[in-house]
């Protein structure tokens, strides 16, 4: 049986906790008790995001342009569909 090599580098789903704990921000966070969502911007430019309550599960990365289009669509109210 063949050895599944670890990933090296930032990857989709790696452990948020390999990003370190500094430079985490909570651009979300309401009136939800702190339950949010928390974001870093990583030194190529790309966002980490990765749940409040869980700073050790997966961090899920995204592009530059990934993350504008998500705010910008999100302004227009193309995201409305999911608060009904």
């Amino acid at each position: 049986m063949d050895r599944i090599k670890p990933r090296k580098g930032v990857y989709n789903g790696m452990p948020a906790r390999e990003l370190g704990s500094e430079g985490w921000h909570k651009p979300w966070s309401g009136g939800n008790g702190g339950n949010c969502l928390e974001a870093m911007k990583l030194a190529d430019g790309r966002i980490a995001v990765r749940q409040s309550t869980d700073p050790d599960g997966p961090a899920l990365i995204y592009t530059t342009d990934e993350m504008t289009a998500f705010i910008e669509g999100a302004k227009a109210g193309e995201a409305d569909f999911l608060l009904s």
